[in-house]
């Protein structure tokens, strides 16, 4: 790379960087901090544990927050030094130390930008995602396994904890249905980019003829709620029942009789956990995906009424294909909504997510400003 290029770009990034920084006001979340550790450090802070592992929560995300912040403008400032040094002298190592750290510091100062993106309410929340197959029996069913796959790869590599909280194996090969909760800082923010209809168009390996076929899977992703957010539930509208888990080899679901299914009769939502040993455990899991479901109907529920009032045409749930999976007779995968598409169809199902991601935020985001 050019020097001179090189020095441009770096100052771009500051100009970027130094507008970030006035809009998250070090300041105040540097005495936020402070407020919450001096909570921390009274001796009766642990007698409410639950109260308290909230404060620990929002303490690390802020910190978080602050240290993302202050090392991502380190690397720049230190990108400059290498700049300045470089110009007065070149050297071949300090050459080649710069360029790798340019390009850290690229990558992170674009995993900075989606961050900002990250804005909803709940977008800090952990992620309940569930996948359920369309018609067209095993090739549907198998479709749905790849799916599954590619969330659980993209889950690993951020570092997220993936838990399959429900799995129903299909008859022959794939999956009738599963519920995988995806715990970490934003993951409810980024896979809500996923919910809809992902469609599959591909040679069979189940067709002897070797036709082509295609195939529909509707992805659901709600975030996981706490006791902050109040759902009312009677509970007169439930009906609980306990079953033998059932899985596919790896997934870790226990075979005892302790999973829950907990169906809302007035709505016809059910919700199941299997994950844990405990039965009581399974059971507090599937309320809560049942509190997120039932808290997602009723926001549903206004958007719709919203529309109707504005006159406007509003598309939500599962009818709308989001993404189209072409691997014959080429090979594509392209968003529906923000038109990002790629050729590298091996990468996306091996959990390369986060370009689809970022292009649904800046998309979500211009529906927002329209220019």
């Amino acid at each position: 790379m050019e020097l001179s290029e090189a020095k441009k770009q770096v100052e771009a990034m500051q100009k970027e960087v130094t507008h970030f920084g006035r809009s998250l006001d070090l300041d105040a979340l540097d005495e936020r901090i402070a407020e919450i550790e001096q909570e921390m450090a009274q001796p009766d802070f642990w007698n409410d544990n639950e109260k308290a592992q909230k404060i620990i929560t929002e303490n690390n995300n802020l910190k978080d927050k602050r240290d993302t912040f202050v090392n991502l403008r380190d690397q720049i400032a230190d990108l400059e030094t290498s700049i300045e040094l470089l110009t007065v002298e070149p050297d071949a190592d300090l050459q080649e130390e710069f360029e790798t750290s340019f390009d850290e510091t690229q990558q992170a100062l674009k995993q900075y930008r989606l961050n900002q993106l990250l804005a909803g309410e709940y977008d800090a929340k952990n992620a309940i995602l569930e996948i359920h197959p369309g018609a067209g029996g095993t090739e549907a069913q198998d479709w749905g396994e790849m799916l599954l796959r590619m969330y659980v790869r993209w889950g690993e590599q951020h570092g997220f904890t993936v838990e399959t909280a429900s799995y129903e194996a299909g008859e022959e090969a794939g999956i009738k249905s599963v519920t995988l909760l995806i715990k970490g800082h934003n993951a409810f923010g980024y896979l809500r980019s996923e919910k809809g209809v992902h469609r599959l168009v591909r040679i069979s390996p189940f067709d002897a003829a070797g036709r082509r076929h295609t195939s529909f899977a509707s992805v659901d992703v709600m975030p996981e709620l706490d006791d902050s957010v109040e759902v009312e539930i009677d509970p007169s509208d439930l009906r609980i029942d306990t079953f033998r888990s059932s899985g596919a080899g790896g997934q870790h679901i226990n075979k005892t009789e302790s999973a829950v299914r907990i169906t809302h009769l007035p709505t016809g939502i059910v919700t199941s956990s299997q994950a844990e040993r405990s039965q009581l455990q399974n059971r507090v899991t599937a309320m809560n995906m049942l509190k997120s479901k039932l808290y997602e109907l009723e926001e549903e529920k206004k958007a719709k009424q919203r529309a109707e009032i504005e006159g406007e045409q509003l598309d939500i749930g599962w009818g709308s294909q989001i993404r189209s999976y072409v691997f014959h007779p080429y090979t594509l995968v392209k968003d529906n909504r923000s038109g990002y598409e790629t050729h590298n169809g091996q990468a996306v199902m091996d959990g390369d997510l986060d370009p689809f991601i970022n292009a649904f935020l800046q998309w979500k985001l211009s529906q927002k400003n329209p220019q």
